[in-house]
């Protein structure tokens, strides 16, 4: 009885040909079965079965050409059998490369079988578009700049969860990461707050309203009495250490919090912040402006731009633009204040008085040659 016309050709023949001594056809047998099943107008169970045994026992022995050749017209075609393309991308080169340049979709294990022989292609794993949330968080894990750039860049994913978290942890330190990260358009303003430093002006406003929102649901610890007096000393002292030192007393931070920050430019946004989050008064953070460093002091347009950031974000948001950029909560109360209770006759005195103004001190200036005289 003839074999009917849908049953699967028998490559036996071809395959007792190919164990002949000097005569490999296996090459030939692999590129023209691949040809077959590409082109096939529509494949049956038993017909990828039998393809997916073939590939696999063919693909670790041809030369490199052929592996390559084969990956680039199965890596495309959605109904390649995962195995086929593990194994093609377990040969490394050419093939490999194919399999993750043209595969729709990236799974897990056809990741681990791409990085199987230890080259260094994660970040173009990274940059594939479709790439799976799974596969993004598995490699977001890896920590390596190459590839969280590689995925920050990458609009043909969605960046969420603990991958997108991990990322922005990491752009605190990494401006390139922060860039591309605040550009994204599936990334909201709430996620970035932690990348506030880095971004331009039209997106400090996005970023900062978000934060105003939740801020102001929250109640505010009442400012320390008497900081705004001694840092306005220290200040026209020029005594930096002690001034930053008091400054992250006050906040419940480390004394190397500036430090934290690798733009000096940006150090000194922070500081601002963090002269609102200790409650200073405007024209207290003005002196401090003018008198703490005389690079700040002699530029007039940098000083507007630090009076402008002290007035647009309110105090109970910058505290929640320290924590967020230094990835640790303020304390409630700076270190040493003593308990002032919310209620009873005292409390009700305190709350119906003023908070009092520092006397700035009366800033030095070099005597002149007459004066001198």
């Amino acid at each position: 009885m003839p074999p009917s016309v849908d049953a699967p050709p028998d490559l036996s023949g071809l395959l007792e040909l190919s164990r002949i001594e000097n005569l490999d056809l296996k090459p030939v047998i692999l590129r023209v079965q691949t040809d077959l099943f590409v082109r096939a107008p529509g494949r049956d169970r038993s017909t990828t079965e039998i393809f997916e045994s073939l590939a696999c026992g063919l693909i670790p022995t041809v030369d490199e050409e052929t592996a390559r050749v084969v990956a680039r017209k199965l890596a495309p075609c959605p109904e390649t059998p995962p195995a086929v393309l593990e194994a093609l991308a377990l040969r490394g080169g050419g093939a490999r490369d194919a399999v993750v340049e043209l595969t729709p979709t990236l799974s897990r294990s056809l990741i681990d079988a791409a990085l199987a022989d230890g080259s260094d292609i994660a970040d173009r794993i990274a940059a594939r578009a479709g790439l799976s949330r799974e596969a993004a968080d598995e490699l977001s894990r890896e920590g390596r700049p190459e590839i969280d750039r590689a995925l920050a860049a990458n609009l043909g994913i969605t960046l969420r969860g603990a991958a997108l978290a991990r990322l922005v942890s990491r752009g605190r330190c990494d401006a390139e990461l922060a860039r591309l990260l605040l550009v994204r358009p599936d990334v909201s303003a709430a996620d970035l707050v932690p990348l506030y430093l880095h971004a331009d002006p039209m997106r400090r406003a996005v970023i900062g309203r978000s934060v105003e929102a939740t801020a102001a649901l929250r109640p505010c610890p009442p400012p320390l009495r008497d900081l705004g007096e001694s840092l306005t000393r220290l200040s026209a002292a020029h005594d930096v250490a002690a001034f930053v030192a008091a400054l992250a007393d006050g906040l419940g931070l480390p004394r190397d919090f500036l430090a934290m920050v690798a733009d000096p430019g940006a150090r000194y946004d922070l500081l601002t912040l963090g002269l609102r989050a200790a409650g200073l008064h405007e024209e207290e953070a003005v002196y401090i402006f003018l008198t703490l460093n005389q690079g700040v002091a002699r530029s007039a347009e940098r000083v507007a731009d630090l009076v402008r950031l002290f007035r647009t974000v309110s105090r109970p948001a910058a505290r929640d633009l320290v924590a967020a950029i230094l990835d640790r909560p303020l304390a409630e109360r700076g270190r040493g204040e003593a308990h002032q209770p919310l209620h009873g006759p005292e409390a009700k005195l305190r709350q119906g008085a003023a908070a009092p103004r520092t006397n700035l001190p009366a800033r030095t200036r070099p005597a002149s040659k007459a004066e001198a005289g």
